[in-house]
């Protein structure tokens, strides 16, 4: 019979953190890795040491289920992760894998999960398809116009000016100047 091994991430806005972690001792969990939330996409040390402490038997057990990942799919990858590893999950009383019901009700959440990333990738194409009927291309209006490039031609041409001054003018890079003028003679 394998360990409850618990797992807490605390954010600065919860109120009373404590809560979790008597949650996870009520729980009988064997030790406790706990992170605190910074409100960044930063590692989560105690996690990483959790991870490494699971072994197949195992139950990670987290007071609640947005404590493991930040959203659906990121959730999902989690579990199918421990799953592989035997490892079961238990929240209070939504997800509780080490029970064929608990797997099932699992699934049904990753079924949705690739529904949802399915239709956002239909619909997305579909956008880009009716917008390019209408003749759209997508992406980001170019910054150097027919006009702005004819300046910074006749500046170049004038041979007064810098590469940085014509950029500066024309408030683009002077990377971007040079990828619109003719910077060599012609005949």
């Amino acid at each position: 019979m394998g360990h409850k091994i618990g797992y807490a991430r605390v954010s600065t806005a919860d109120q009373d953190p404590q809560l979790q972690l008597d949650a996870l001792n009520a729980e009988g969990c064997l030790k406790i890795y706990k992170d605190t939330a910074t409100g960044t996409k930063a590692d989560r040390p105690q996690w990483t040491l959790c991870l490494d402490d699971l072994r197949p038997g195992d139950t990670l057990v987290v007071w609640k289920i947005d404590r493991l990942g930040r959203n659906l799919r990121d959730l999902i990858d989690i579990v199918a992760t421990l799953d592989a590893l035997d490892v079961g999950v238990q929240t209070n009383g939504i997800v509780d894998t080490t029970t064929a019901h608990g797997k099932l009700i699992f699934g049904m959440f990753a079924l949705m999960a690739e529904y949802e990333a399915a239709l956002i990738r239909e619909r997305t194409q579909a956008g880009l398809i009716a917008a390019r009927a209408r003749g759209r291309r997508g992406g980001r209006k170019p910054k150097m116009t027919a006009e702005l490039i004819n300046k910074a031609q006749r500046m170049y041409d004038a041979r007064r000016f810098t590469m940085a001054e014509i950029a500066q003018s024309c408030a683009v890079t002077p990377m971007t100047i040079y990828r619109n003028i003719q910077t060599t003679k012609t005949g």
